[in-house]
This record gives structure tokens, C-alpha cells and sequence, in this order.
């Protein structure tokens, strides 16, 4: 049985290991990410937006247009049109 503990153990400790390494590597993106929303706000751009337009492109058309189409008509109703 101390053989199977001990390749347990190894397998556990490779994984843990791994990702923390993937912690560290999602870290290092996000700071680059940071920084190119840095740059493009001091270049005069709106980060806000410029999210906005990112999670966007992420979706298909039509998921776009149902969700435009809900908004419109959650402001008709409270008289934002």
C-alpha cells in the first residue's frame, strides 16, 4: 500500500504543481491585458467600451441581436427610448 500512497502523492503533487503554474501564466495575462487597456485610454480610447466591444465579438450574431432586441424593449417599458 506504500507504494500506491506514494504514487498518489507524486500524481497530486504534479497536478497542484501544474496549476500553479497556470495560476502564475492567468496572472501574467491579465497584467498584459491591464496594460494594453492602459495604453489605450491613454491614447484617448474608453476601456469601458472597448470591454464592452470584446465580450461582443465573443458572441454569435444572433445571440447579439436577442439581447439588443430584450434591452430595447426593457427601456420602452421604462420610458428610456
Amino acid at each position: 500500500m506504500p507504494g500506491i500512497v506514494s504514487v498518489a502523492a507524486d500524481q497530486l503533487k504534479s497536478i497542484i504543481e501544474r496549476i500553479e503554474r497556470l495560476e502564475e501564466d492567468k496572472k501574467a495575462i491579465a497584467d498584459d491585458i491591464k496594460e494594453v487597456y492602459g495604453e489605450a485610454k491613454a491614447t484617448g480610447f474608453d476601456p469601458g467600451i472597448l470591454r464592452k466591444i470584446v465580450s461582443l465579438r465573443k458572441k454569435p450574431a444572433a445571440e447579439r441581436s436577442e439581447e439588443d432586441a430584450i434591452l430595447e424593449l426593457y427601456l420602452q417599458a421604462l420610458g428610456m427610448e
